[in-house]
């Protein structure tokens, strides 16, 4: 699936590595606002510009208590116009989970030929969006794995986002360890989520590790240079094993490559999801 982004010719990839506890906590949700058949209208109530081509824009929910709805892992589809005024359709992953109440955001990187870039540049506080979900194959549950690996270009570090806070949230409640890293790497000199990967690098200092790439560094650059390789995999990410999944979002060149790097490497099918 072509997820979040539209044609960009430079590619920035993400690699979160997350080693978790086999747990569960079983917890009863209320009902959610989303319908898997039908869309329905959110108000936009703030739009916040991160960049010159990245904003937050967040939708009010019906009720103050209420939740969306949408099970870890799962993505929602938004429908609006192209700069045509044809109707276009594209799935994307809210950055906030069901825990937060009342409302819902996403991170959208706009571009300048994309056809739903066009429909969020033009997006005003009081405007309306329409939303269907939840949709994907994807479920994470957990415990389910000893450990995720996650990889992801440029804004395809938001569906792993919806994973993090839900995984530590859990880790905090029954005080378990979990032990994990994070290679991050963008062509240029940001990186979305970055404070919270900081947050979550400081909060868990000996389970959480961030380590940054970039393809076009600045003079003083300590971090990493160039794309996410096979060696970087081999370093950052937990070996294969039946009990570890990786987690892939992007571009389709991106998804391309890390999949060939991934085979090479000795993951199968089964080990691997992407978004």
């Amino acid at each position: 699936m072509d997820f979040l982004q539209e044609p960009d010719i430079q590619l920035g990839l993400a690699v979160v590595v997350v080693t978790v506890a086999a747990y569960y906590i079983f917890t009863k949700k209320p009902k959610g606002c989303l319908d898997p058949e039908k869309f329905k209208e959110f108000k936009l109530v703030k739009r916040t510009q991160l960049s010159h081509n990245v904003a937050k824009f967040r939708f009010a929910l019906p009720k103050p208590t209420a939740v969306l709805g949408l099970p870890i892992g799962q993505h929602i589809s938004c429908r609006g116009k192209d700069s045509q005024g044809e109707e276009v359709i594209k799935p994307y992953t809210p950055t906030t989970l069901d825990s937060d109440v009342g409302y819902f955001e996403l991170v959208i990187k706009m571009y300048p030929q994309g056809r739903m870039s066009h429909h969020f540049r033009e997006m005003r506080e009081g405007d309306y969006m329409a939303v269907k979900g939840p949709k994907g194959r994807f479920r994470y549950e957990p415990g389910q794995v000893r450990a995720l690996g996650m990889i992801a270009g440029g804004s395809g570090i938001t569906p792993m986002f919806q994973v993090l806070p839900d995984l530590f949230y859990k880790i905090r409640q029954i005080g378990r360890r979990c032990n994990s890293s994070t290679l991050m790497s963008h062509p240029k000199t940001s990186f979305l989520r970055q404070e919270e990967l900081e947050a979550l690098a400081t909060n868990y200092p000996s389970r959480f590790k961030v380590y940054y790439v970039l393809n076009q560094p600045p003079e003083g650059w300590t971090g990493g240079v160039g794309f996410v390789s096979q060696e970087m995999i081999k370093e950052h990410l937990p070996f294969p094993a039946f009990d570890i999944k990786i987690l892939r979002c992007g571009p389709p060149p991106m998804n391309k490559a890390m999949a060939a790097h991934l085979e090479a490497l000795g993951y199968d099918s089964e080990m691997q999801f992407q978004f």
